[in-house]
Parts: structure tokens; sequence; C-alpha cells
């Protein structure tokens, strides 16, 4: 299936970086988390991208037509050229459409901007840019096939040091606690859709609001619940968080390794 990611943003809340790079670009490790991204796709055969460029998306396509696979990785320089091990695969057999999606429209207009390149595509997937999984896609794509729904999208549980709160009418607290132990999900990207979608998404919507609710109301949008590893790139912390986990070892994302 081909995957559409939405990678045009201006990432506002990581202006540490977004005001000299685009948020997919941001580094996990020795490359950058739309990178990491694009080869959990990958691992499960889906290397056809479309990407939805905008807040300095050249920097995104020079990225990968200038892309440097030693980057990385353990190498020997003959006569000048790098010689890299058998393994290193990534890259090379990939399909990629750069699409110049707008510097301020929203994720529905995006995708709706890309529509011409999956006309003859039933299903494909889609997500964000700035969050990593180690979901099985095979597993979850089989489920969302099954249920027959125009949209899917895996929910997760928030991760954070936040607390939930629940109290009565007159504001009594009734539990206080970790948020990951409250009933509480979030949309964590890893959309599937039927072409039907684009009939849900009228001129200017954002994705999950008005189009989502309208899948809502004719009972044509699943839920994937999944409990394993998921974490985004929202703030300055977070990039942090991924960096310590990737000097330790701890890359539960990593599945192609």
């Amino acid at each position: 299936m081909k995957v559409v990611l939405f990678c045009g943003g201006m990432g506002t809340r990581m202006r540490e970086f977004s005001e000299t790079i685009p948020k997919p670009l941001v580094h996990v490790g020795h490359r950058p988390i739309i990178w990491h991204l694009m080869r959990h796709f990958a691992y499960f055969g889906h290397k056809d991208f479309i990407l939805c460029l905008g807040y300095k998306g050249e920097m995104i396509q020079d990225f990968f037509v200038n892309y440097k696979p030693h980057v990385g990785e353990d190498f020997r320089l003959e006569h000048g050229v790098p010689k890299l091990r058998l393994n290193v695969t990534d890259v090379h057999d990939w399909n990629i459409d750069f699409v110049d999606t707008g510097l301020r429209r929203n994720i529905g207009e995006r995708l709706v901007a890309v529509r011409h390149l999956l006309q003859d595509d039933e299903m494909f997937l889609a997500n964000y840019s700035d969050q990593l999984c180690d979901i099985d896609l095979d597993e979850y794509i089989k489920l969302a096939k099954e249920r027959g729904k125009i949209a899917s999208f895996v929910s997760v549980r928030p991760a954070g040091s936040y607390h939930t709160v629940e109290t009565e009418q007159d504001g009594t607290v009734r539990y206080i606690g970790p948020w990951g132990n409250a009933e509480l999900w979030i949309n964590g990207g890893y959309m599937v859709f039927r072409r039907q979608i684009f009939d849900y998404i009228k001129p200017g919507d954002e994705l999950v609001e008005a189009p989502f609710q309208r899948l809502i109301e004719q009972r044509q949008l699943f839920s994937y619940h999944y409990n394993g590893f998921w974490k985004a790139m929202d703030t300055y912390k977070d990039k942090l968080s991924f960096d310590e986990a990737y000097e330790s070892g701890r890359r539960p994302w990593e599945l192609w390794v």
C-alpha cells in the first residue's frame, strides 16, 4: 500500500529546531525521525511514499535526493568510495513522491492535495511524521480490512507525568493518578483509509474533526487499541528522551535490526 506522510507543519512546539529545519528532519540518533518512520513501513513492505510537504519542504527533498547511506554505519573507504555492509539496504528501493501541499494547510487539505496520486488505490496508509511505534503493521492492516470501515486509526495510551483527575459535580475528587492508568486513549496516527475517505472531506476540513465526526455518524470509523511502544516528538523534552533511548540501545521501533 502507498503511505501518505504529513510533514508540512511548522512544528511550533519544537522551536529549538523548527526555526532552522522542519520537525520531520529532527534527528533520532544518526537519522531524522521521518527516516525511522519510513523504515518501519518499509520493513513491512510498504515502500511507496507520498510526502505532503510545506514548511521548509525543500530541506526534506534535499535529504533524500542527497541521501548518504554511510552516515551512522561502520564502513570502509575504498578509492574514495564508501564500501557498505551488504545488509545496509534502506532507501534504495523506496519510491517517494514529493508534493508541495502548501505552507499553512491543515491535514485534511494536505490529504486532498495528493488525491490524484491515490486514485487507483482501494486502500492506503497515512501518518503524521513525528512519532515512532513498534506496532506490527501486518496484524493491524489485516484487522482494519476485516472491519471493513472507511477509516481506521491506532489509538494509544498517552505517555508522560501528568495526572488525570475525576471529580463529582461539586468538585469533590474521587480519583487522581497517572493518566496512563486512566481509561484514556489518544490518536496515535497510523491510519488506514479506503478511497471513500475523500467523500467525507469538505473544503477546509481538518481531518480528525468534521470528517471523522461524519464517519462516526455513519459507523465507518474504527480504532485499534495498541498497548505497545509509541512515542511522539512534540517537544524538546521528547527529543531528549528519544536521544537517551537511542544512545542506551533501547530502540523498540527498530524492528528491522
